[in-house]
């Protein structure tokens, strides 16, 4: 599994990826900063990468358009870093990782996590 990391979160996020088996890679190594939310979506889906984001707008996005990838893992929490929320996210993505392949939007908090199956409906 191949995640682009949205610009919105650190870097460091690439390394934590790598280190548990992961190819990663980070907006900002690949694309413009002024890349907008639906140019990083198009490149995703192009190059088979899942999105991984603090940015709410990418889950819209797969809801207005109706779109069955790129898969997105969306974090809802204030502390966005790998050793605040690392753990889970590992565990989400090993337990997520089939619904991830097919097309699938993760939501993740701290407490919880929350699978959607794409095209998401209305």
């Amino acid at each position: 599994m191949k995640i682009l990391i949205d610009m919105k979160l650190t870097p460091i996020w690439v390394v934590t990826f790598q280190d548990n088996g992961y190819e990663a890679v980070h907006w900002t190594s690949i694309g413009k900063p002024t890349a907008s939310d639906r140019e990083i979506m198009e490149y995703a889906l192009q190059n088979e990468f899942v999105v991984f984001t603090h940015d709410l707008d990418f889950g819209d996005i797969l809801a207005a358009t109706g779109a069955n990838g790129p898969s997105v893992i969306q974090i809802r929490t204030d502390d966005t870093t790998p050793d605040a929320i690392g753990s889970i996210l590992l565990k989400a993505l090993s337990q997520f990782e089939a619904r991830l392949e097919n097309g699938a939007l993760i939501t993740l908090t701290p407490a919880k996590m929350r699978a959607r199956i794409l095209p998401l409906r209305r």
